[in-house]
C-alpha cells in the first residue's frame, strides 16, 4: 500500500466526523460529511505538499483540543452562567495529571533532572481518564464555596484558582518538575511510525505503517483527538437536550423560579461546573500527549482562559456547534496573525529597534478587536441558542 493512501485512510474518519460536528442538522449532513470527506481525505496527500500537509495536520489537532475546551465552556457558561475565568486552572490539571500517569518515574542520573510525584507507567486512555477525574475533584472542591459567589465574585475568584494551580506548578519541583519542562510524556501510537515498529502489535499492523515517517504522526493523532471531541460532543448535545439540560437552562434564566419547582439549584450548578470542568481535563490531557514536553508556562491565562472565552463568544454561547466552529475560526486567526506578525518586524524595526521583540503582542490587540466586535455587533455569536431543544415538541 502506497505512502499517500495510507495517509488518505487516516484522514478518512477525522474529516467525516469533523464535516458531520460542523455541518448544520439536516437530513443531508451525514452523507456530505462521509462523501465530502472521503473526497477531500483520499485526495489531500496527492494534492498537498508534505510540509502543509503535515502544518495543517497539526493546525486541526489544536484547533479540536480548543473546541474541547470551548465545549467544556458552554457547558458553564452557556448553559448554566458560570463566569468561569479559571480554564486553565482544569486544563493544566489535565496535563499534568494524564503527564504523571502515563510516564515512568526517571531513576538514576535522569531522576536528578527530571522530579516527579510519581510516575505509573499507564496506558494512554488511563492517563485521559485519570485526567478527568482529577479536574472533577478540583471542581467539586472549587465549586462548593465559589459557586455561591455573585457573577463578578465568581470570576475573581476562578482566575486566583487558575493562577494558584499554575504557581504550584511553577514552583514544586518535586510535583512534575517545577520550572522545567517535563520531557518525554508518551505519544499513543508512536511506535508504529518508528523503524522497528510496535513491540507486541500484531505484524500486519507494523507493516501497514512501515512507509510512514515519525513527521506522519500527526495522522493518527488527528485520529485521536477528532474521535473523543465527537463522543463528548454526541454526550453534551444529548445531555443538554435532556430534562437536565433544561434544568440548567432553568437555573441559567430563572434561579428562582427554579427553585420554587422543586429543582435544587446548588446541586445543578455543581453538576455543570464538573461537567465542563472533566471536558477541559481531558483537552488538557490530549494537549499533554500532542506536545510530549510541558511546563507551567503554556497554562498562562492568556492562552488557556483569554483565547477560549473567545472562541465562545464568536461560535456562538448556548450552542455546541457554534462552540466546536468557534474554537477552530478564532485558533485559524490566532495562528495565522504569526506570520502577520513575522511581516510586520521588519517595518517595524524602521520606526524603533525595541518594536520588532513587541510584534507578537499585535496578535493579542487583532484577537482583542475581534472580541470587540463581536460584543458590539453579534453577541449572540456566529450560531444563536437553540431555544427548542427537546425532540417531543413540535416545530
Amino acid at each position: 500500500m502506497s505512502e499517500n493512501l495510507i495517509k488518505g485512510l487516516l484522514l478518512i474518519v477525522p474529516l467525516v466526523l469533523l464535516l458531520g460536528l460542523v455541518l448544520p442538522r439536516r437530513p443531508w449532513r451525514v452523507p456530505v460529511a462521509v462523501v465530502g470527506g472521503a473526497l477531500v481525505a483520499l485526495t489531500l496527500p496527492w494534492v498537498a505538499p508534505a510540509g502543509p500537509l503535515s502544518y495543517s495536520v497539526s493546525f486541526a489537532v489544536m484547533g479540536s483540543l480548543y473546541a474541547l475546551l470551548s465545549l467544556g465552556l458552554n457547558t458553564q457558561w452557556g448553559y448554566t452562567g458560570h463566569l468561569n475565568f479559571g480554564i486553565a486552572a482544569f486544563f493544566a490539571i489535565g496535563a499534568f495529571t494524564s503527564a504523571l500517569v502515563t510516564m515512568e518515574a526517571p531513576t538514576g542520573l535522569a531522576a536528578q533532572y527530571t522530579q516527579m510525584a510519581f510516575g505509573l507507567n499507564q496506558p494512554f486512555l488511563v492517563g485521559v481518564v485519570a485526567a478527568a477525574v482529577a479536574s472533577a475533584i478540583l471542581a467539586l472542591i472549587v465549586a462548593v464555596p465559589v459557586l455561591r459567589l455573585r457573577m463578578d465574585f465568581l470570576a475573581i475568584a476562578t482566575i486566583g484558582i487558575a493562577e494558584v494551580v499554575r504557581l504550584i506548578f511553577q514552583n514544586e519541583r518535586w510535583l512534575a518538575n517545577g520550572p522545567q519542562p517535563l520531557r518525554g510524556i508518551p505519544r499513543p501510537g508512536y511506535c508504529l511510525f518508528q523503524s522497528e515498529g510496535c513491540e507486541g502489535a500484531p505484524a500486519w499492523l507494523n507493516a501497514l505503517f512501515e512507509p510512514l515517517g515519525t513527521r506522519d504522526y500527526s495522522l493518527l493523532y488527528l485520529l485521536i483527538t477528532v474521535v473523543i471531541l465527537a463522543v463528548l460532543y454526541v454526550f453534551i448535545e444529548r445531555a443538554c437536550r435532556s430534562p437536565w439540560g433544561r434544568v440548567l437552562r432553568a437555573v441559567r434564566d430563572e434561579e428562582a423560579s427554579a427553585a420554587m419547582n422543586g429543582k435544587n439549584v446548588t446541586y445543578m450548578r455543581i453538576q455543570s461546573f464538573v461537567v465542563g470542568a472533566v471536558i477541559m481535563g481531558v483537552a488538557g490531557a490530549l494537549y499533554a500527549h500532542h506536545m510530549a514536553t510541558i511546563d507551567y508556562s503554556h497554562f498562562h491565562a492568556l492562552f488557556a482562559t483569554f483565547l477560549v472565552w473567545v472562541m465562545l463568544m464568536l461560535g456562538g454561547s448556548g450552542n455546541n456547534r457554534g462552540a466546536i466552529i468557534g474554537g477552530f475560526i478564532v485558533w485559524g486567526v490566532w495562528s495565522g496573525t504569526a506570520f502577520l506578525a513575522g511581516a510586520m518586524e521588519p517595518a517595524l524595526a524602521l520606526i524603533s529597534e525595541d518594536l520588532p521583540g513587541r510584534a507578537p503582542y499585535i496578535r493579542w490587540m487583532l484577537v482583542a478587536l475581534m472580541l470587540a466586535v463581536i460584543v458590539l455587533y453579534r453577541p449572540q455569536g456566529l450560531f444563536r441558542e437553540e431555544k427548542r431543544v427537546s425532540r417531543y415538541l413540535a416545530d
